[in-house]
């Protein structure tokens, strides 16, 4: 018998936790839940989990704090932000400590369970015929996550990566918003789905491999078409 995979709910409010709670067990996890910051930390660093579900408010110690720091310990551990706030500085905050993926509440039970899955099914490592992934200038190693020919070298997310592989093989043409979603994410129907993820990490990269995020070189937008990545020998 197959093992189920395990989650972690770190959630305040008791009703939404308990609610999420009982979803997930009856979609087939295992859960296990914290309604305090530091309680849900030091679960989330235990290494149980598949998952991990954070909400942003939270007493003793608030989501992002908690991301930032298992961030530092674990890079794979995927994690989604739950928040009440929407803004796009508290989006960008969150996906820019690692967070894989957010949602905002009041969220579609339905839509968040596709979100759980679809992240846990892009999180499974990926074999890729080279080790070294080379972008214009960058090198970056892709077992440990890091580039290689600099001095202070950024790390990557196993989802930034997998956005530049994505570019790369289809470097020939704009590749849209919609179609990262349901390659990369593993978003059905994307088209349905409000959420600005793809152009976070698109800046997060940006500001990683351009030598000038505001004027990119490199991943460039297409007006009403997307973002494609220039290839270059340089």
């Amino acid at each position: 018998m197959m093992s189920k995979l395990k989650l972690l709910i770190v959630e305040d409010e008791q009703a939404i936790l308990q609610g999420l709670v009982d979803v997930f067990i009856y979609h087939g996890f295992e859960v296990d839940s914290a309604d305090d910051g530091k309680v849900g930390l030091e679960k989330a660093l235990t290494g149980k989990f598949a998952l991990v579900l954070l909400d942003v408010m939270l007493p003793s110690m608030d989501g992002f704090t908690i991301c930032n720091k298992i961030r530092e310990q674990d890079k794979n551990l995927p994690i989604i932000m739950l928040t009440a706030k929407s803004s796009e500085e508290d989006i960008i905050n969150g996906l820019t400590l690692g967070a894989d993926d957010y949602i905002a509440k009041p969220f579609s039970v339905r839509e968040l369970v596709l979100r759980v899955n679809t992240v846990l099914k892009r999180s499974k490592p990926h074999n890729h015929e080279n080790s070294i992934l080379q972008i214009g200038h960058i090198q970056i190693d892709t077992a440990n996550l890091i580039q290689l020919n600099t001095a202070n070298p950024y790390h990557f997310s196993r989802r930034e990566l997998e956005i530049l592989y994505y570019l790369q093989h289809n470097s020939a043409r704009p590749v849209s918003r919609e179609e990262l979603l349901e390659q990369v994410w593993g978003y059905k129907q994307a088209d349905a789905i409000e959420t600005r993820t793809v152009d976070i990490h698109i800046a997060k990269l940006r500001r990683k491999i351009e030598t000038d995020p505001k004027q990119p070189t490199l991943i460039v937008t297409i007006r009403g078409e997307g973002y494609r990545l220039i290839q270059t020998n340089k």
